[in-house]
């Protein structure tokens, strides 16, 4: 976290989409709630800065988090690692369905088949899995089962950041805003099945198109009348699309042994293929158009639950009292003049900044500033630190020098500070300043100073940059 280096101001990288936008920013609510407040001061002014109604601050400050501290990057990692993980659960619908076909069939080339028990080896676990599915849907709210579940391991495992297993309870909890979790583990369920049973169809199709085969059912409890019934009560749907349906006395005539003749197995070969697109394929094509389309209109009304306390913390440091208040009183009749030297100073809006940290007394300061150049002062306290860092954020500098003295130690926050002033303007440079009449500096610690300030990537130099920033070139 907080001590990693920021974002740079010349690398944008945001999510692609709102949804993902609304998932970092619930990641981060998340890490703050378990493991305290992030360092978030620039987040802030940048959040302020940015506009908008609290909920799209939020999601401004969460980003450039996000982004400091590595999240956006394991998101990257988690939706490729996600991408993998769907890729290897179809190719192993592809692989499953394909293998469900040739063990409804049996392994002998041309050895008669129960036709029952090939059904059942088709559609067996898929009808298990869509009732187990429909009784999650009623009981168990937004469980996506065994194979939703599967696939959040396999993409935090594919993923291979550690930081993307913070993202998977954000995703969770984001979803359950509007009972999206059920349509899009479902959309991926049924997806799956979907997948599986066409290749199975394919498979079965083929197979029964270049091999022999006969069909036969048998029973010790049940009497022919059963099976009959049941054989064209399951086949009656089929029929209306055109499948075959063997009639009583082709049904009775199977039983035991598989008839010799062409159009009996013709018919049960129909029947089969015709049940198993009735009752596997379509009401997993129907189910996955159902999941899909209430994922994507749950997706489109998606939102921040404001509600929460993690974000109800937040609305006083984004959108202060005065800001939500708005206009209380009618603007008068006569508006006050603005004194002329106000709008001629050139320290609020000028393209060219020049400010110092944390200088001595014994210094004499401001040097003498071209007209186009501002001065912002000299930064000793945290308090001028932060009305000067709000202020950039509203009006960046093109250029901004930044004057150092180089008998100080760069300790920590000074170059923290450093680079929060590089990031609110066009370009920066550092003045080392040289030492006053009569003391030395040390060239170990101005290198020092070097090395910290080539670490943050900042230009950096003893000569006076005055007409850098009035021209912006040497």
């Amino acid at each position: 976290m907080a001590g990693t280096e920021p974002p740079s101001r010349d690398r944008v990288s945001t999510p692609q989409t709102d949804f993902h936008r609304l998932w970092l920013t619930e990641t981060i609510r998340l890490r703050e709630e378990f493991a305290g407040p992030l360092e978030d001061g620039e987040a802030n002014r940048r959040a302020r800065a940015a506009g908008g109604d609290l909920g799209k601050r939020i999601q401004t400050r969460a980003i450039w988090l996000a982004e400091r501290d590595g999240l956006l990057a394991a998101l990257r990692h988690w939706r490729q690692g996600g991408g993998l993980a769907l890729v290897a659960l179809l190719a192993f619908a592809l692989v499953g369905g394909a293998g469900l076909a040739l063990a409804a069939l049996g392994s002998e080339q041309k050895g008669p088949i129960n036709v029952f028990w090939a059904l059942g080896s088709l559609l067996g676990l898929h009808l298990l899995t869509l009732c187990g599915w429909l009784l999650g849907l009623l009981f168990a709210g937004d469980s996506g089962g065994v194979l939703g579940r599967l696939w959040l391991w396999l993409s935090e495992k594919f993923a291979r950041d550690a930081q993307a297993a913070q993202l998977a309870p954000a995703l969770l909890l984001l979803l359950q805003r509007r009972h999206l979790g059920r349509w899009g583990l479902g959309l991926l369920v049924h997806g799956f099945w979907l997948l599986a049973l066409t290749a199975a169809l394919v498979t079965l199709l083929a197979q029964l198109s270049t091999r022999n085969y006969g069909f036969y059912w048998e029973t010790t409890l049940l009497d022919g009348n059963t099976f009959v019934a049941l054989t064209q009560g399951l086949g009656a749907l089929p029929a209306l699309l055109g499948f075959s349906l063997p009639d009583p006395a082709t049904i009775r005539a199977s039983a035991d042994q598989a008839l010799s003749a062409e159009a009996a197995r013709q018919a049960w070969a129909g029947w089969l293929l015709g049940v198993l697109l009735v009752y596997g394929l379509l009401p997993r094509l129907l189910l996955a158009l159902l999941c899909l389309g209430r994922w994507l209109s749950g997706r489109a009304r998606l939102a921040l639950d404001l509600s929460l306390p993690g974000y109800r913390l937040l609305a006083e440091r984004l959108q202060p009292s005065s800001e939500r208040i708005g206009v209380c009183d009618a603007a008068p009749a006569v508006m006050p003049e603005i004194p002329a030297s106000a709008l001629a100073s050139p320290a609020v809006g000028a393209p060219a900044q020049l400010v110092a940290v944390e200088l001595d007394e014994s210094r004499a300061w401001p040097p003498a500033l071209p007209g186009a150049v501002g001065d912002a002062g000299i930064l000793d306290s945290r308090e001028q630190r932060r009305r000067l860092l709000e202020r950039f954020a509203e009006q960046p500098p093109a250029r901004l020098a930044v004057a150092v003295d180089p008998l100080r130690s760069p300790d920590r926050g000074t170059l923290a500070l450093l680079g929060e002033l590089s990031r609110s303007a066009g370009q920066t440079r550092v003045w080392l300043l040289p030492p006053p009449p009569g003391e030395t500096l040390n060239e170990e610690r101005l290198d020092d100073w070097r090395i910290a300030l080539n670490q943050l990537g900042l230009p950096h130099g003893s000569a006076s940059p005055l007409a850098w920033l009035e021209s912006g070139h040497d």
